[in-house]
């Protein structure tokens, strides 16, 4: 997240050092973080690099279309504000969250709305304010949500971080898996009334049973929870995806650091020598991801250590992972999904998966670790404050693992070259990324085709996490989204998108955490959700006028050979002389997840000539499908072709 130097330190470093910090004028106390800055110091930015506001007017750009985003929160009844529990004493995971997802929890066509809260800390609840909670949104069609947290059983308080969601266990409903401080949530799907389906369906929370929970939870008895030194969980992002290729959805969850509230308040951080401010990771031991393996029958098992996601440094004997960001992608096209995740202040990891034995199919399969040695660890020689991840074919043939990082960082932008070889290289600066987005703080990020021509563009949902950067720094809390428009040009293919081109809303800041996407009325336009820490949320409805063709793909696998959420499928659509490949993929971004269904923009183009599955899971092999109509959304069912 930031740089940190000891305050001994900082009084023999030059001021034009000192203002290159990726906090400003933040001091620890500790001197290990002191010497952590001195090693990875780095240029200061250009003056003028950092100041952070919302984009500027600019000449009218022709090849730009004009797709505007209009805010439609208090219209859609969307009302939703977060709680980060802060009180004075900045306890590190305030700053955070938090998470959304995109999901249709009823299975009538619509995308609904989950949202994510945190809440206050033990002893420190305001009095007589109801407790926070999440807030279920079910898509009422024209634009209408109506609010259905209690009556679906989610009326329930937590310190909430991300969201992942799929159907863990093939029964044909979409269940929800809930980060938080403190223990994680599994929520399952089932009927209000089994024997009356028109009562609608409700969530059951079955953690304990299946085993997911994690380790660290909440303090127990009575305790002065800010006095508390053992570890509790800090889990993040998470994402649902087969890694084992045995129809079963496995799961797999990041944890950020090893925390606690007493270890956290005796770190003496301070803005500019004043009052205490936020601390960065790098003072913080790390932690682990853990991977649960689906046993079936509602049952998950840790199998972190043997499946290979446990990185240790063997020297230091200590965990190094500060996961932020994961991203279930099959990079090298073999069949099996492999693993990205985004570290903060620490190298990211790219896990491949691979077989234990390759003689023995019957010994399962691992991950081994590789991103250093594949040159994916770092970028420019540097580890960066990694947060959100996405992965997508931006180019045809070519996709890239994108990573929103910390302020006068660009994003990361990594074009896969050879699938085979698994040769990678930083393509930020060649396609447009790189200047643009260095002055931002990026948390939310993802690959969308917002207009529709068949090219994926590019979010980030900014914001600081120091709500006082402003008095050191030439730099704000609150920050403006960054839209990237996918030109398709052989030289550079990203253009930074102004609000001449998609409207002032979308770009009035906000502590901007997770974000996703969706088409809520079924228009084929993607929209947009944004959330913020300790703000509301927004919805932006997508009202582009460009008479763009599409075709929409939800895909549903037979619950045998592949999962019913079909998550892990690739899927290539061909139209004309432009092919197209997307993956449905679960959680992704930062805390958050978008909908299942595909979008394929056509541009132009009034006809598609064919559809290519290759459905996730050991035996389910690849499934073609006749051309279909298109401007609309097909079920793609697999062994039984379009219904």
């Amino acid at each position: 997240m930031s740089e940190t130097v000891t305050e001994a330190t900082s009084q023999l470093l030059p001021r034009r050092w000192f203002l290159g910090l990726g906090l400003g004028l933040l001091v620890c106390g500790g001197a290990g973080a002191g010497l952590w800055w001195k090693l990875n110091q780095k240029e200061p930015p250009p003056p003028g690099d950092t100041a952070v506001d919302t984009p500027k007017p600019r000449e009218k750009t022709a090849a730009i279309p004009f797709v505007p985003f209009k805010d439609i929160t208090e219209k859609a009844g969307i009302r939703f504000r977060h709680t980060n529990g802060a009180f004075g004493k900045k306890l590190l995971p305030e700053t955070m969250g938090s998470g959304v997802a995109f999901l249709d929890f009823d299975n009538d066509g619509k995308q609904d709305l989950l949202l994510i809260n945190s809440c206050y800390w033990p002893g420190h609840e305001p009095a007589g304010e109801p407790a926070p909670t999440l807030a279920l949104f079910r898509n009422k069609g024209n634009l209408e949500f109506e609010d259905v947290t209690e009556a679906c059983g989610l009326k329930i308080t937590l310190y909430g971080m991300g969201i992942t969601v799929a159907d863990y266990d093939n029964d044909g409903w979409p269940d929800i898996f809930i980060t938080a401080i403190g223990g994680n949530h599994l929520f399952h799907n089932e009927p209000v009334d089994p024997s009356d389906p028109k009562k609608g369906r409700h969530f059951v929370d079955v953690t304990d049973q299946a085993g997911v929970r994690g380790p660290g939870g909440w303090p127990t008895g009575a305790v002065d929870f800010l006095k508390w030194d053992k570890p509790i969980t800090f889990s993040t992002s998470a994402t649902f995806f087969d890694y084992d290729g045995d129809g079963l959805l496995d799961l797999v969850v990041c944890n950020y650091i090893t925390w606690s509230p007493a270890n956290d308040l005796a770190q003496d951080f301070k803005l500019a020598g004043a009052e205490r401010a936020y601390g960065p990771p790098t003072t913080f031991d790390g932690a682990t991801c853990i991977l649960y393996r689906n046993k079936g029958g509602g049952k998950f098992e840790d199998v972190s250590s043997q499946a290979g996601v446990e990185v240790v440094d063997k020297t230091l004997n200590r965990t190094i992972g500060k996961s932020l960001g994961v991203i279930a992608c099959d990079v090298d096209e073999d069949g099996w999904p492999d693993l990205f995740v985004a570290n903060d202040t620490a190298p990211n990891f790219f896990f491949h998966n691979e077989p234990v034995d390759p003689n023995d199919p019957s010994k399962g399969r691992h991950f081994v670790e590789m991103a250093k040695r594949l040159g994916v660890a770092t970028a420019e020689g540097n580890t960066r404050g990694a947060m959100g991840i996405d992965w997508g074919e931006y180019r045809p043939g070519m996709p890239a693992l994108l990573i929103g990082n910390f302020a006068d960082e660009p994003d990361t932008f990594i074009r896969r070259d050879n699938p085979k070889r698994l040769i990678f290289s930083d393509a930020a600066l060649a396609e447009g990324i790189y200047g643009p987005s260095r002055p931002y703080l990026k948390f939310g990020v993802f690959f969308f085709d917002y207009d529709l021509d068949g090219r994926l563009d590019v979010l980030t949902c900014n914001g600081h996490l120091e709500p006082d950067i402003a008095s050191v720094r030439n730099t704000t809390y609150a920050q403006p989204v960054q839209l990237f428009w996918n030109s398709g040009s052989p030289k550079k293919c990203y253009d930074p998108v102004g609000p001449e081109n998609s409207g002032e809303d979308l770009f009035r800041p906000l502590v901007g955490r997770g974000c996703a996407f969706a088409d809520i009325d079924g228009d084929g336009r993607l929209d947009i959700v944004l959330t913020a820490n300790g703000g509301p949320a927004r919805l932006l409805h997508n009202e582009g006028k460009s008479g763009n063709h599409w075709l929409r793909l939800k895909l549903e696998g037979d619950g045998r050979r592949s999962n019913r959420s079909a998550i892990g499928a690739r899927v290539v659509v061909k139209a004309g002389d432009v092919v197209q490949e997307r993956t449905v993929m679960a959680g992704r971004g930062y805390l958050s997840q978008s909908e299942l269904p595909l979008t394929f923009g056509l541009g132009q183009r009034t006809k598609v000539d064919s559809i290519t599955v290759y459905w996730p899971g050991r035996e389910a092999g690849k499934e073609e499908f006749a051309a279909p109509a298109i401007d609309k959304e097909l079920v793609l069912q697999q062994g039984r072709g379009v219904p």
